[in-house]
């Protein structure tokens, strides 16, 4: 008897564990598929630089007006980033360069900048050098606390109201611009991407010669 009672307690602890594993698995795959609607929701919005308008879930690439820097010189710039550093796009000839427009309120920003240091970290050697530069004029101490936040790892500076005009006008972000080792935009993007997508416009940066 003792026995029997044994083998059903045994039984029904490893029953215990089963459901509770499955219960935590199924939790899991729903909070994975919730970020992932949350996700394509922040990929279908296009966040104006003036906050409060209305957003719009047009495709970036069928905007009229946008303009279509792709296999032209990207437009010469010098900031200053959060350390005082003068940053010249010039004096990055020879990198592949990832100029993102961003503001400290926009969330899908945040979401891609850990993907751009991560990115940094591993293709800096090679060559790549992000540039993310702030469009809503935020104080010091605000870009310092977002770029501590998200970790980033590459220079952040202010827009001087020239920037964003010499790359066509900036009236939506995020918008990222990817400049080949050769001066010339390979790739431009609004809104918010893929992670993969980020890695795929790098990697055609670091192979435009």
């Amino acid at each position: 008897m003792k026995r029997n009672a044994a083998v059903l307690f045994v039984l029904a602890l490893v029953c215990t564990a089963i459901l509770w594993a499955g219960w935590h698995n199924f939790k899991a795959r729903m909070r994975a598929h919730q970020l992932e609607e949350e996700h394509m929701g922040m990929q279908a919005q296009l966040i104006p630089v003036t906050p409060g308008e209305a957003t719009s879930s047009a495709n970036p690439d069928s905007m009229e007006g946008m303009a279509d820097l792709r296999g032209k010189a990207a437009p010469e710039f010098t900031l200053t980033s959060l350390d005082g550093q003068k940053i010249s796009l010039a004096d990055l000839k020879g990198k592949a360069v990832l100029v993102n427009f961003w503001a400290t309120w926009c969330a899908p920003c945040k979401v891609e900048m850990p993907w751009f240091a991560e990115f940094q970290q591993k293709y800096g050697a090679q060559g790549f050098q992000a540039l993310g530069i702030a469009q809503d004029n935020p104080s010091r101490d605000e870009m310092l606390k977002v770029a501590g936040k998200v970790g980033v790892n590459y220079p952040l500076m202010l827009a001087d109201g020239k920037v964003g005009k010499a790359f066509g006008g900036v009236d939506f972000l995020p918008e990222s611009f990817y400049i080949g080792r050769n001066g010339k935009v390979v790739e431009e993007t609004s809104g918010l991407g893929s992670k993969d997508e980020v890695e795929a416009n790098i990697k055609k940066a670091l192979a435009a010669q």
